[in-house]
């Protein structure tokens, strides 16, 4: 993955639920690091089936961009009253993910854990947040999705479950498209 700008970050895309794949340019013979499931993207540019993607920390990558979760183009609107609710329980459970992997990469590098132990620890931790300005993205592990939040309120973004009609997120729903192409 190459760096790039991180200001202006707007996911268009979130990485399929089992990662995916990462090249450095538009060519095979040149991989990088997979990326993670469900972590949010923007796509930049597109050259047939390869898509240039941009990460809130400012990395780029190439990828197979078939294979991304498109999510809906705006988050909802902050009026809508559809779906919302309070976003501190979520943001004080992913504080505490995050206090639980600070202690074992602490504990790891006090020599106090080796690798596998540190692997045994950090099993199951699952954190996502972007935060840009007044607008939040936050991943809900226990309901596999994407949560978006003005501050007052938050509501799904994009999820990896099926959307049914009876459920009002706000916004177009999200729906996953399996590697073959297959929903």
């Amino acid at each position: 993955m190459t760096k790039g700008p991180g200001p202006g970050f707007r996911p268009t895309h979130v990485v399929p639920p089992r990662g995916m794949a990462a090249w450095e340019a538009p060519d095979p013979a040149r991989p990088t690091l997979p990326l993670d499931a469900l972590l949010p993207v923007q796509l930049v540019e597109r050259r047939g089936d390869w898509g240039h993607i941009r990460c809130a920390n400012g990395w780029a990558a190439w990828v197979d961009s078939r294979h991304l979760v498109a999510v809906p183009e705006d988050p909802p609107a902050a009026d809508s009253q559809a779906g919302t609710a309070d976003p501190r329980p979520l943001l004080a459970a992913a504080a505490e993910a995050l206090a639980d992997y600070r202690s074992a990469v602490e504990d790891l590098a006090a020599g106090a854990l080796d690798g596998e132990d540190f692997a045994d620890r950090t099993r199951g931790l699952r954190i996502g947040i972007v935060v840009d300005g007044e607008s939040m993205w936050l991943y809900d592990p226990e309901e596999s999705r994407w949560m978006y939040g003005d501050g007052r309120r938050i509501t799904t973004y994009a999820t990896d479950r099926s959307v049914t009609g009876d459920t009002d997120t706000g916004h177009a729903p999200t729906r996953l498209v399996a590697p073959d192409g297959e929903p």
